[in-house]
């Protein structure tokens, strides 16, 4: 059997490299827009429903409920992802920022700001899950 070269065992090596990093990067993202969704209050459905993932920017706010809005599954977005992309995450409900910050005596509930937060533990846990694929495959 040929021996491979050192610089194609390299190459092979960064690419794997690589891989696992997107993998990461990818399933971290996933699970800030999971956590997002944990903790979004539910009246009606429609603030929870109405959280947009997006590589493109920003979605435009467009009213309340009943509008005809329906947000398309956020691991879609997060799966075109390369590093270095920004992934843009927001609500399209008018009153998001009021539930997020709070308004009118009400105290705000940081589903946003909260699960930010928590960015380096949704690393750790992806890593590991990345890890331990590694391992299961010998």
């Amino acid at each position: 059997m040929a021996q491979q070269s050192f610089t194609a065992t390299i190459d092979e090596w960064v690419m794997t490299t690589l891989a696992r990093v997107l993998a990461v990067f990818r399933t971290a993202a996933q699970y800030v827009i999971e956590d997002v969704r944990d903790r979004t209050p539910v009246n009606t459905g429609y603030l929870k429903n109405s959280l947009t993932v997006s590589l493109d920017g920003p979605l435009p706010m467009r009213g309340t409920q009943g509008d005809g809005y329906a947000a398309a599954p956020y691991a879609l977005a997060i799966v075109g992802a390369d590093l270095g992309d920004t992934i843009y995450a927001s609500f399209v409900a008018e009153y998001a920022a009021a539930i997020e910050y709070g308004a009118r005596g009400r105290e705000g509930r940081g589903m946003v700001r909260l699960s930010v937060q928590n960015w380096q533990a949704h690393v750790d846990r992806a890593t590991a899950e990345a890890k331990a694929a590694v391992r299961s495959r010998g």
